[in-house]
């Protein structure tokens, strides 16, 4: 009898359902056969790159017949110089997902626990059950994460805590101080990952200085990526500053050559230009207060915003909201996955986007358009 594949099967993976990513632009363009759809479900950077980082991308085309630098070394010299940090606390990644991965392959053993917020960033329970480890959720509070019941968590089995500042998909954040006294009882033995992929966003004063504590050498990991606000989710470039010891370990199982020559030339020219990524913050938080005001006029409630994506409550089932805004040609995120069922996850588009998202929403919730 021929065995079945899930026997064979890691038996960490089997519970594990495949991501779904937002809905792309083409494939419901091709379901519906309209055009000129525009996608605010997965919280890309509405403008393309720069054209100083389009010109890099051009250039490095002539070197793609050669593997990439397998260090990313002149990335990294350039990450390190920004951060204050040596070149050898950098690591880089195929997008700060691969990170993720990377760190718990390294540092969680079968049975270690790991304490994840939720809602929050899907993968992380997804890596964690798939290394064996134990997943430890921590409901957020008033759509933000729970610190102090984070830290009540802690057990002599717990290896890592995830937080995602700002959180996804709650665009909330956890303040300095919060996280000052949050790290005062987190025990040596414990690796605090800050996952800061929204972080050009949510700059103030009230936001922590997470590189303070790995220049302290405590055992944390900041995650940073270029998907954002730099414009280059489609490149898959991030990076993660730790302790060097920390990044050695990592760089074991990393695979070899993963970020490519094109998105190391675009993150390069794209740290190089800094008004670009101005540009787009500047250009969010302005599409944030207009949606907030649109939101308002339509009787909905939101989540105030400390990056690219707004949570709105439609005061109905967010599936068949979402699904008639498909038919006006506008792809948002229902997040029913979360238990949130009558919530919708909008990415903040360019103020044309803005407009025709405002303009479907009246049409698909009866109300008068203006």
């Amino acid at each position: 009898m021929t065995r079945p594949w899930e026997s064979l099967a890691n038996e960490h993976i089997l519970g594990i359902a495949p991501y779904e990513p937002g809905k792309p632009i083409e494939e419901l363009e091709r379901e519906l056969g309209i055009t000129n759809a525009i996608k605010l479900a997965s919280n890309e950077n509405p403008l393309p790159p720069s054209d100083r980082v389009q010109r890099a991308i051009i250039a490095a085309l002539n070197t793609v017949n050669r593997y990439p630098d397998g260090s990313g070394f002149y990335l990294r010299q350039a990450l390190a110089k920004k951060h204050g940090v040596a070149p050898e606390q950098v690591i880089l990644g195929n997008g700060s997902n691969e990170l993720i991965e990377l760190l718990v392959r390294t540092f969680l053993r079968p049975g270690d626990e790991a304490i994840v917020p939720h809602p929050s960033f899907v993968v992380y329970p997804m890596i964690v059950q798939a290394a064996g480890g134990i997943r430890v959720m921590v409901m957020l509070k008033d759509y933000r994460l729970d610190l102090e019941a984070m830290a009540r968590a802690i057990t002599p089995l717990t290896k890592v805590i995830f937080i995602a500042n700002p959180n996804n998909p709650t665009a909330t954040i956890v303040t300095a101080d919060e996280v000052d006294a949050f790290m005062a009882r987190v025990p040596e033995t414990v690796i605090v990952v800050f996952d800061e992929a929204y972080v050009e966003f949510a700059q103030g004063p009230d936001f922590p200085d997470t590189l303070a504590y790995v220049k302290q050498g405590r055992k944390v990991i900041v995650l940073r990526t270029f998907s954002k606000a730099a414009s280059l989710a489609g490149l898959r470039v991030g990076y993660a500053i730790a302790d060097a010891d920390a990044t050695a370990l990592m760089n074991r199982i990393r695979q070899p050559f993963n970020v490519n020559s094109l998105a190391q030339a675009a993150a390069l020219a794209a740290l190089e230009d800094e008004a670009h990524v101005l540009e787009c913050v500047r250009m969010i938080e302005a599409g944030r207060h207009f949606l907030y005001e649109e939101f308002r006029a339509l009787g909905l409630s939101y989540v105030p915003s400390r990056a690219n994506f707004i949570l709105v409550d439609v005061g109905r089932n967010a599936t068949e909201i979402y699904q008639k805004l498909l038919h006006e040609g506008v792809i948002v995120r229902p997040m029913t996955s979360f238990g949130m069922e009558s919530t919708l996850r909008i990415t903040v588009g360019t103020p044309e986007e803005n407009r025709r998202l405002v303009r479907a929403l009246r049409t698909v919730l009866g109300a008068t358009a203006r």
